[in-house]
């Protein structure tokens, strides 16, 4: 079949992103003749090919970050005439490629706007919407300006993917009035390339050293020193300055280990002055950094009250202790996702704490693919992910992939940290194989591109539905 995904953005850095890439592969190796309209002018993915709509350098954003050649905008930020030309351009595009390619059979639309109102109006095949948390949850929700192009875009939609329950329920709860949209709503998780998310292989002299021990000798063994990572958005609502709070409290037990930060975004300069005031044993920096809040990416000086809670009370010695931890914190900067599946294997633990609701655990999987333990915060669809990981997970192990965000997160993270870092080398490497084989099993991207089609095509019967 002849298969269009719309997109609209680049393909590489954030989720939605690595979602189109894979699904595009997945879909062409299932033999299908891929059409993929987005904004980047570098990847190239084989046997698919990538269109790039003229939308005249203006491109609308749902978190707002510099993309090199656009003049970036946060949807809410368009004029309407701005955001006619955008979508109109869009339409243009696809109704272009849809003749070129001699007719298109399915389509994909991402996100709930602009992609599944720009398909609707193209009107060149059926399609499946597939709803990624962040234009639900900053653009839609918060601002009905666009309600209308949502619902008319749910409305033409044969099928509608979500990666969890949480955002399922979010999507109807926005968009109330559109007939049938709970029964057209089915689960459709990201998927895990588990050819390039996998354990390192151990080396000779660690395959004998594990025999010796009577351990197994799936390659399962972290690099030294040990490390715990973050991958993802430097963004308040991604949780980080949770994770920097509790690192002290992990470093103290386990002065050997250290943690790395891996991404960018428009809070990095206040994580990195929350952490300066850390290492310099400066509470009260600290405690106006965590007032500070949200004005320090850029928005309304709101601040951020889990942090704030944990620094007017801190635990006994924990001055002392992130003093202590100075030089133990790396911000390693952007990774491509080739380097995120470098970056996981030889880490101890991955931290998601996002304090916003995430569509799905995407790097979460990605983590247990690699047999590292995924840390998340407990809530939306990490906590589906973790959920599940937790079923296959030894004993209390299962616990330690999940913790409540409300007051004491930071120790809960600490806590969970610590108590994995505790445990024995055999009840890690048995964790470890759990989560691998887990991540395996469940999280394919063959799975995913056949659920689109499915979805696409009105099938609906074939996917699971997420009530």
């Amino acid at each position: 079949m002849r298969i269009l995904v719309f997109h609209g953005y680049m393909l590489r850095g954030t989720g939605s992103n690595i979602y189109n890439v894979n699904l595009a592969r997945a879909l062409a190796k299932l033999g299908h003749e891929v059409h993929l309209l987005c904004q980047d002018r570098a990847t190239k993915i084989e046997a698919v090919e990538i269109h790039n709509p003229d939308i005249g350098g203006l491109l609308p954003v749902y978190v707002k970050d510099p993309y090199e050649g656009f003049e970036v905008k946060a949807f809410p930020e368009l004029s309407e005439e701005e955001l006619d030309r955008y979508i109109e351009a869009n339409v243009a595009a696809v109704r272009d490629v849809a003749e070129r390619a001699g007719g298109i059979d399915l389509a994909l639309a991402n996100h709930l706007v602009m992609g599944p109102a720009i398909l609707a109006r193209a009107d060149v095949a059926p399609f499946a919407a597939k709803i990624h948390g962040s234009a639900l949850e900053y653009t839609v929700k918060p601002h009905p300006r666009f309600l209308p192009y949502a619902e008319e875009g749910m409305n033409a939609a044969q099928g509608v993917l979500v990666g969890s329950r949480h955002t399922a329920e979010s999507l109807w709860q926005a968009l109330p009035g559109i007939a049938g949209l709970r029964e057209k709503t089915r689960l459709g998780p990201p998927g895990v390339d588990t050819e390039a998310f996998r354990p390192r292989v151990l080396s000779r002299g660690e395959r004998g050293l594990r025999a010796v021990h009577g351990l197994s000798s799936t390659p399962l063994t972290p690099r030294h020193p040990r490390r715990i990572v973050f991958v993802g958005k430097l963004i308040v609502s991604k949780g980080v300055d949770l994770l920097l709070a509790a690192w002290p409290l992990v470093h103290k037990q386990n002065p050997a280990t250290r943690l790395e930060i891996a991404g960018f975004g428009e809070y990095e300069g206040g994580l990195r002055s929350l952490l300066a005031a850390l290492e310099e044993g400066s509470a009260s920096k600290a405690r106006g950094i965590a007032a500070a809040g949200w004005s320090l990416e850029g928005g309304e000086e709101k601040p951020l009250p889990i942090l704030s809670a944990f620094l007017a009370e801190p635990p006994v010695g924990y001055v002392e202790a992130a003093e202590a931890a100075a030089g133990s914190v790396e911000f390693i900067g952007r990774l491509e996702h080739d380097e995120v599946a470098e970056l996981l294997p030889g880490a101890e633990a991955l931290v998601m704490p996002s304090t916003f609701p995430e569509a799905f655990g995407m790097v979460a999987a990605e983590a247990a693919a690699c047999g590292v333990l995924p840390v998340s915060a407990g809530h939306s669809g990490m906590l589906e992910v973790s959920r599940q990981l937790m079923e296959a997970l030894p004993g209390e192990v299962g616990r330690l992939t999940s913790f409540p965000v409300e007051a004491g997160a930071a120790e809960a993270i600490a806590e969970r940290l610590n108590g994995w870092l505790a445990l024995s080398e055999r009840e890690r490497v048995e964790a470890r194989e759990a989560l691998v084989e887990t991540a395996r099993r469940l999280w394919s991207w063959e799975g995913v591109a056949r659920g689109v089609v499915a979805a696409a095509a009105g099938r609906l019967g074939d996917l699971p539905s997420p009530r």
